[in-house]
C-alpha cells in the first residue's frame, strides 16, 4: 500500500473511463472483481465518464451498482471528478455543490474519498472554490481534495491560499506523464514535492502505445489507436518500444508492466492510474504491482525515452 495524504491505496490505481463505453456493464463487473481480487483497492471515476459516449454519467452509475451488489465500499478508496460535464463546467461553488450530489447519488454512496478537481477554472477565484471544498470535507460528503490538470503556478498559489484561510489543501495532483510524456519532470513536479502531494498519472500507458502492439503497419483495433500510433511517428517512441521489449522478455512479462513499473518507481509517484477494458488488458496492469526494476533497466528506459 501507499498512502495519498492520510489515505492509503493499492500502488496501482484502476482508471474507469471505459465502463459503459468500451466496456458494458458485464464485462465492467467482471474487471472491476478482478481488480479488488488482486488486492486493489483504489479506483478512479469522473462524471464526464464517458459522457462521449453513452451521453450519461455511466462510470458512476457503474461502479455504484457493482459497489452496491458486492457490499465492499468500505474497503475501496474511490475518487472522482468535478469540473468537466456539460453543463456542469468549472468550479464555481455552485457547479461543485450540484456536481457532489450529482456524484453520491450516482455512486450510491455517502462519501468520496478523493474528490478531484477535473480543471483549473481561471473564472473563479481559488478561495472560492477552495472554501466549497473545505465545507464538503466538514461536511463528511469529501475525505480529501486533489488537483487535475493544473499548472506548477496555479497548483503552488492553490496550496498558498488553502495555508494561508486554514481551508482544506490539494493532497494529490493527477496529470499525463508516461515514458514517452515527461513534461511533468520540472516545475510541475517540484511543487508536488516541496508540498508533500501525491501524483496519480494518467495515461501511463500512453493511450495503449506502451503495451507493445503498435509497430509501423500494424492496425489496431481501438477508439484510442489514431493517437497511440502517432508516436511512432516520434524520435524516441520507436526507442521506448525497443527499450520496453527487452526489459520485458527479460523478466517474462509484457511492455505494458515494465512502463507502469517504470512509473511508479519515479518521484512523487504514489499510483499509475491504468483502464481495461476485459480482463485481458488488466493482467499485465495488475502484474506492474510485483515488478520492481533494477536501476541499470530505469536508467535504460530514461535514455531511451529522452
Amino acid at each position: 500500500m501507499t498512502m495519498i495524504g492520510d489515505l492509503s491505496v493499492s500502488p496501482l490505481c484502476l482508471g474507469t473511463n471505459v465502463f459503459g463505453w468500451t466496456a458494458d456493464r458485464e464485462t465492467s463487473f467482471a474487471v472491476l472483481d478482478a481488480f479488488v481480487g488482486a488486492g486493489g483497492t483504489f479506483i478512479d471515476t469522473a462524471d464526464v465518464y464517458p459522457v462521449w459516449a453513452t451521453g450519461e454519467s455511466t462510470s458512476e452509475k457503474i461502479i455504484g451498482e457493482w459497489m452496491e451488489s458486492r457490499g465492499n465500499r468500505d474497503s475501496l478508496v474511490l475518487a472522482t471528478k468535478v469540473g468537466m460535464l456539460e453543463g456542469l463546467q468549472g468550479l464555481a461553488p455552485s457547479v461543485i455543490r450540484t456536481a457532489v450530489e450529482n456524484s453520491l447519488r450516482r455512486l450510491r454512496t455517502d462519501r468520496i474519498d478523493l474528490y478531484w478537481a477535473h480543471v483549473d477554472d481561471h473564472d473563479i477565484p481559488l478561495v472560492e472554490s477552495l472554501a466549497t471544498f473545505d465545507e464538503l470535507v466538514r461536511e463528511g460528503k469529501v475525505r480529501q481534495i486533489g488537483a487535475s490538470n493544473y499548472g506548477p503556478e496555479r497548483l503552488a498559489e492553490a496550496l498558498r491560499i488553502s495555508a494561508a484561510e486554514g481551508l482544506v489543501s490539494y493532497t494529490a495532483l493527477q496529470q499525463e506523464y508516461n515514458l514517452v510524456e515527461r513534461g511533468y519532470e520540472g516545475a510541475l513536479r517540484d511543487v508536488v514535492s516541496a508540498h508533500g502531494l501525491a501524483s496519480t498519472p494518467y495515461f501511463g500507458l500512453a493511450r495503449g502505445f506502451l503495451t507493445g502492439k503498435y509497430a509501423p503497419g500494424v492496425a489496431v483495433d481501438s477508439p484510442r489507436a489514431g493517437k497511440a500510433a502517432a508516436y511512432l511517428d516520434t524520435p524516441h517512441g520507436p526507442r521506448v518500444l525497443e527499450a520496453l521489449a527487452k526489459v520485458a522478455a527479460s523478466h517474462g512479462t509484457e511492455p505494458a508492466t515494465v512502463a507502469l513499473a517504470w512509473l511508479a518507481a519515479q518521484p512523487t509517484v504514489a499510483a499509475p492510474i491504468a483502464s481495461a477494458r476485459n480482463l485481458e488488458q488488466l493482467g499485465p496492469i495488475l502484474a506492474a504491482a510485483d515488478l520492481t526494476l533494477g536501476a541499470d533497466e530505469l536508467a535504460l528506459l530514461d535514455e531511451a525515452s529522452a
